[in-house]
């Protein structure tokens, strides 16, 4: 199945468009993913297991450089979005 994430990240930190641009840099790394940046939120397309498991794994990694940090996200079903 097919997975459409929009993700926006606000690390809670004075220096926060640095650790933002090394997390899409990080999601951008991974093979198998569409990933479209705009200026408010990333949008990733993939495998629904696939997306959800980088998500986590890169989601966690910015908590434990970051600190606190906010990750608003919403999810679609399949891959037919107008961007």
């Amino acid at each position: 199945m097919k997975l459409v994430a929009e993700i926006s990240l606000y690390p809670l930190q004075e220096d926060y468009v640095a650790h933002i641009l090394t997390f899409i840099e990080r999601i951008n790394e991974y093979e198998n993913l569409e990933v479209q940046t705009h200026a408010t939120c990333t949008i990733i397309k993939g495998d629904y297991q696939h997306l959800m498991s980088v998500l986590a794994t890169e989601m966690e990694r910015s908590h434990q450089e970051v600190g606190q940090a906010i990750f608003v996200c919403k999810f679609l079903k399949g891959d037919n979005i107008v961007l």
